[in-house]
């Protein structure tokens, strides 16, 4: 981006004009455009009320399901909208071959440095054998750990695109390709990768990828993606679901029910309205940009991170290859909470987990937000 291009894109996110915003991990930046599309759903609500569902609203869900699948690498047809990741997460879990789990394929293959969330959906099912790899370095797992716990017993591998404690990155095609020799599906946990790093679910092969707008996409609380591969649709069967997985849903019968043939059949009830306006309106920021865009400035902002810190003599929990390395950098520090307080006074936002700092710059920050960023970490060290 030349600076031109950057001081323009600034000013659609306020909050940068107020703070050194470096938690993208966590919540991404609100943007006007978000606010804008937050502005015209009250707007409508005001001039039509419900009929706004029929007239206006209802062509805002398919538009969001499209924008968002392509982003990703799927059609509108393979892509659900979910209240979160964990319903999302919850749904695919729960719609599983029944006859396949009682036959003896009950075993789930997932990471010790998964988001929780994710090891829990099992935990909670006694009919569910959980197999946590342990990554020998902290950071990582490799494909060999993969290759060696899956077997004919296997249900599925359950693992995220990119580990939310330490940035790493997986590579999804490769471990789709280990699930499926065995005849296990492969489900993604993709919350940390959509939008700094390119996802394309078709060209890995996954079965299903779940992810949302709250993080790097920049579109708030309170809504999810499910994208699940044509071919894998009919092969699941909810035991949870809502007015909106009917067939036909609008002819109210009672009586009958017939789910739909495409992803939203794996969707509950009515969905946020005042979210699905808010991350339409940056995807569409955000498309203007460009991903491709997005994604090289995520890592040009993340090369410059390391290699300063790395100057400044902080250790950082990560893989030398770059490959694996992704926008979220975990700096190892004594008393991580009072740092992180200390660099909120001093203006900066970024947070921790446990015994770490955890920095994420997005393509709107620039260096100087980063220099600034490791000169008061560096201050607040030396004082200690």
């Amino acid at each position: 981006m030349s600076d031109l291009d950057l001081t323009a894109l600034r000013e659609n996110f306020p909050i940068l004009s107020r703070t050194n915003y470096l938690n993208s991990c966590s919540l991404g930046a609100l943007s006007r455009a978000a606010e804008a599309e937050l502005d015209d759903f009250r707007e409508q609500w005001h001039l039509r009320g419900a009929s706004a569902w029929y007239e206006y609203w209802m062509g805002k869900l398919s538009t969001l399901r499209e924008k968002a699948g392509a982003a990703h690498g799927a059609s509108e047809a393979e892509t659900a909208l979910m209240p979160s990741v964990s319903a999302a997460l919850s749904m695919i879990t729960e719609s599983m071959p029944r006859a396949a789990i009682e036959g003896g394929r009950n075993r789930v293959i997932c990471s010790e440095l998964d988001f929780p969330t994710l090891a829990y959906q099992f935990r909670v099912k006694p009919e569910i054998e959980l197999v946590p790899l342990r990554s020998g370095d902290g950071v990582g797992i490799d494909l060999e750990q993969y290759q060696d716990a899956v077997d004919d017993r296997t249900l599925m591998v359950a693992t995220s695109h990119v580990f939310y404690a330490t940035g790493f990155i997986q590579d999804i095609s490769a471990i789709a390709d280990i699930a499926h020799r065995s005849g296990a599906w492969c489900v993604i946990d993709g919350y940390q990768a959509s939008g700094q790093i390119p996802v394309d679910v078709t060209a890995a092969g996954v079965d299903a990828y779940v992810t949302g707008p709250l993080k790097w996409l920049c579109g708030g609380p309170g809504l999810g993606y499910a994208f699940v591969r044509h071919h894998r649709i009919e092969q699941l069967t909810p035991r949870f679901t809502s007015w909106f997985a009917a067939r036909d849903q609008f002819d109210f019968d009672f009586e009958h029910f017939e789910f739909r043939d495409d992803a939203r059949r794996f969707e509950l009830g009515t969905p946020p309205l005042a979210t699905v306006h808010m991350a339409l309106g940056a995807h569409e920021l955000l498309e203007s940009v460009g991903f491709d865009t997005i994604h090289e400035r995520d890592r040009e902002l993340t090369d410059h991170l390391v290699a300063r810190l790395r100057g400044e003599g902080f250790s950082l929990r990560m893989r030398e290859d770059a490959a694996h390395r992704s926008n979220i950098v975990m700096i190892a520090m004594e008393d991580e909470a009072r740092v992180v307080r200390e660099l909120a006074e001093a203006g900066i936002v970024v947070d921790h987990r446990p015994g770490h700092v955890r920095v994420s710059a997005h393509f709107y920050n620039t260096t100087d937000e980063l220099e600034h960023f490791v000169e008061e970490l560096g201050r607040i060290r030396d004082e200690d």
